[in-house]
């Protein structure tokens, strides 16, 4: 199977010149985590809801994406395009004809490939069995710094008995976030070549302030901005946990024992490791 045969053709994107709230915007419109960044029909860049929460205090576009974005034509095969996004730990790839933007090809839509070729091995061997953990009555700007820390796009949430009772990703964090406005002070006392008299009478009492907008998290538990995890055990089969995936529309599952004790992740990157193995 081809790109071409699985690719988005109608693909939501940014422009530059732009702003993060256009990016925002486009992102919870379109319910996509991640857009290209296009400038004369060309792929400058990659943005998503990560850039978005690393970088709270810049406002442009251009300096909020990741520059040189990886590739594909829509000639190459589907294991081509999960070699590429395994490889470069990406989760989408901007599908390329004559350095123009035709399409876009994620993680998601492979899955949705998998969970019809009937691959029954069991997961067991895919599992990531370290993972970060998040405590149900924890803040969440807390959990945020953590994901941020542990560079991960999802975490399962335990309880007091260390018992699953929830999952959060970028994509709650994102819903919880507020932009909030605060106004600086920049200190102008330096004369900066003035003639001394004027700048020690007049521009030593100027303060130039400005507005600087900020990512911020509310000041909530994460309780209160989890969901409800869609779980797996080690036996259940890579195109049933893909099968999953592709109809919850997430890219994680937390797998568990039969009393909800948490043994690791499943992400959807591994489902792509497991079709690889499968075709070679």
């Amino acid at each position: 199977m081809l790109v071409k045969d699985v690719m988005v053709r109608d693909v939501a994107q940014v422009t530059i010149p732009g702003s993060r709230d256009d990016v925002l915007k486009t992102l919870q419109e379109k319910m996509v985590s991640g857009v290209p960044v296009v400038k004369k029909g060309e792929v400058v860049g990659m943005i998503t809801r990560t850039d978005l929460l690393k970088n709270r205090e810049e406002d442009q576009t251009a300096l909020l994406m990741s520059r040189e974005p990886i590739v594909i034509s829509p000639d190459c095969s589907i294991v081509d395009a999960s070699r590429l996004l395994v490889r470069h730990g990406i989760r989408r790839l901007p599908v390329v004809e004559d350095k123009k933007l035709v399409g876009i090809i994620t993680i998601a839509d492979i899955v949705r490939v998998v969970a019809g070729l009937n691959i029954k091995e069991s997961i067991e061997q895919y599992l990531e069995k370290e993972t970060a953990v998040l405590w149900s009555e924890m803040p969440l700007p807390v959990a945020g710094a953590i994901m941020e820390f542990a560079a991960v796009e999802a975490c399962p949430v335990v309880d007091t008995n260390l018992k699953l009772v929830g999952i959060i990703s970028d994509r709650d964090l994102i819903k919880a976030t507020v932009i909030e406005d605060s106004v600086e002070k920049s200190d102008m006392s330096s004369n900066d070549g003035e003639d001394t008299w004027m700048w020690d009478r007049v521009m030593q009492t100027i303060n130039r302030y400005y507005t600087v907008s900020r990512i911020q998290l509310r000041n909530i538990l994460v309780r209160e901005a989890m969901v409800e995890p869609i779980v797996a055990f080690t036996n259940t089969e890579i195109s049933e946990c893909a099968a999953r995936m592709h109809k919850m529309r997430i890219d994680q599952m937390p797998v568990v024992t039969s009393g909800q004790k948490l043994m690791g992740m499943l992400k959807d990157r591994d489902i792509l490791l497991a079709l690889i193995d499968s075709c070679e």
